[in-house]
């Protein structure tokens, strides 16, 4: 896009060159996760342990062409916005195949660290303040114009400390400006929002109208588990989750929570996407919950956030992969990388 060298371009892949990774510094070590359309490895960029995300070009034109323009899509939305409680992005690069580097997390998902505690739950002002984190995280999106679509504890990674939560996987994100005529993917149906495919049994393909209100119906799903450490929908199958909520307007008991939660919880997961309240509200009310229960404790910072850099590549294997655990040895994909020691990276130009 002109001389100046300022955009990287190939095809429908335009990328700043500060973003543009170049593969010669990239060496990939053993495979940490996989998923439908790429391979997730940890590696190494120039002296920094990253997580490597390398994408599947597809066995048929058809999924070659939509790949490409998922992939650019994805690259657009991950270097438009950042924040402390969003994975960062660190680069990415289309030649000489498709590959997005995040930070490589060592803290484990949300639901492992649940169900670790089970059948405690976690005190009260640490939910608050993870819940305090997250909704900071859909803030920043949501100020970008970007919707999750799959906020659930899988996507949901603690640092080191298990002080902070960090919001990952944008394999469903998308831009709200075009959710109007937007494609009837599916998320996890225990945390999704009922209008997302309620009403009418959506094929494949299908178009259907919702708007940033359905993550904050998610963020609600998640709130009750932090506080109650129990699965949402308990006793039901994902599906059945589905129809009681969309169907039956069923949702979780609320009885057992705090009376201000109570109230904040089934505000965000009303029928009415329009009468849930947005997540500048939501975070108020959090704050005045954390100092009700701990009112000496220091405020929690204010949110940053800015218009360059950071998100989870969409069309993640998963938030798992993200994260520094072994699984055996290095392991070989399909010729993409070759058996090696947990502790030894290889050229990147060996992986293609």
């Amino acid at each position: 896009m002109g001389s100046d060298n300022r955009f990287y371009s190939t095809d429908e892949f335009y990328l700043d060159a500060k973003w543009l990774i170049d593969p010669r510094h990239l060496f990939v070590g053993p495979k940490i996760g996989e998923g439908a359309h790429a391979k997730v490895y940890e590696g190494k960029y120039k002296t920094q342990i990253v997580a490597i995300k390398i994408v599947g070009k597809g066995d048929t034109p058809e999924r070659m062409v939509r790949r490409a323009a998922r992939f650019a899509r994805e690259v657009a939305m991950l270097s438009k916005v950042q924040h402390k409680n969003l994975v960062k992005f660190i680069g990415a690069c289309k030649e000489p195949v498709m590959v997005i580097v995040t930070e490589l997390l060592t803290g484990g998902t949300l639901r492992k660290y649940l169900l670790n505690l089970r059948p405690m739950s976690m005190k009260l002002n640490v939910a608050i303040g993870f819940a305090l984190d997250i909704a900071r995280a859909m803030e920043c999106l949501h100020s970008h114009g970007i919707i999750h679509r799959d906020l659930k504890p899988e996507n949901l990674i603690l640092s080191a400390d298990h002080k902070t939560v960090k919001l990952a996987d944008f394999g469903l994100a998308r831009e709200e400006s075009v959710t109007e005529m937007m494609t009837a993917e599916t998320g996890t149906y225990r945390w999704m929002a009922p209008e997302l495919y309620s009403t009418v049994t959506l094929k494949h393909g299908d178009k259907k109208h919702y708007n940033h209100k359905v993550d904050v119906y998610s963020f609600a799903i998640v709130l009750w588990e932090l506080i109650l450490n129990r699965l949402p929908f308990e006793g039901m199958s994902n599906l059945q989750a589905a129809y009681a909520a969309a169907f039956k307007n069923m949702r979780p008991s609320a009885e057992n929570l705090p009376e201000d939660l109570a109230l904040l919880v089934t505000s965000c997961w009303r029928e009415d996407p329009n009468t849930r309240p947005n997540f500048s509200q939501i975070i108020q009310m959090l704050l005045q919950s954390l100092a009700r229960i701990s009112p000496r404790e220091p405020v929690i910072p204010p949110r940053i956030c800015a218009s360059e850099n950071v998100m989870m590549p969409p069309e993640s294997p998963g938030t798992d992969s993200l994260m520094a655990v072994r699984h055996g040895s290095g392991e070989a994909s399909h010729g993409m990388i070759e058996e090696t020691p947990k502790s030894s990276f290889f050229c990147f130009n060996k992986c293609y």
